[in-house]
């Protein structure tokens, strides 16, 4: 059993489209194992976006991650970090098909709806970034 760590971001949160995201997990396979809502500041969204930092990009996403309140989740299954990737479809929204979440909730390469960790290494720094041990310690 494998977990991986997701958010909702602030753009499909705002939307209303986390319950219909929460369903697309569910009906996947995948189970939401713990959740948490928080409005992220700067200096928490320039620390978890840290390995951007140099990119061009990097002061857009912070405002953009800092806008308005996230979905903070971890979920469970079988190859659960392929399997939530593969569900949230391609980073550019317009690229992405219209079966994946990113491509029904989202509208640009930032504004895509979704994050996702890509890797095992990536997931347990993004868990322990946003869930402390103890909450942590009964999943």
């Amino acid at each position: 059993m494998e977990r991986t760590f997701a958010i909702i971001k602030p753009d499909a949160y705002a939307a209303g489209n986390a319950g219909a995201i929460i369903a697309k997990i569910q009906e996947s396979g995948l189970r939401l194992v713990a959740a948490k809502t928080l409005h992220l500041t700067e200096a928490q969204a320039k620390g978890f976006y840290a390995v951007h930092a140099e990119r061009p990009f990097f002061g857009s996403l912070v405002t953009f991650m800092t806008e308005g309140p996230i979905l903070a989740m971890i979920l469970e299954g079988e190859n659960a970090i392929r399997r939530w990737r593969d569900l949230m479809g391609p980073t550019d929204a317009t690229k992405a098909p219209k079966d994946t979440l990113r491509g029904t909730f989202g509208t640009s390469i930032e504004r895509n709806a979704t994050h996702g960790s890509d890797a095992t290494d990536t997931a347990a720094y993004e868990m322990g970034f946003f869930f402390s041990g103890l909450e942590l310690a009964d999943l």
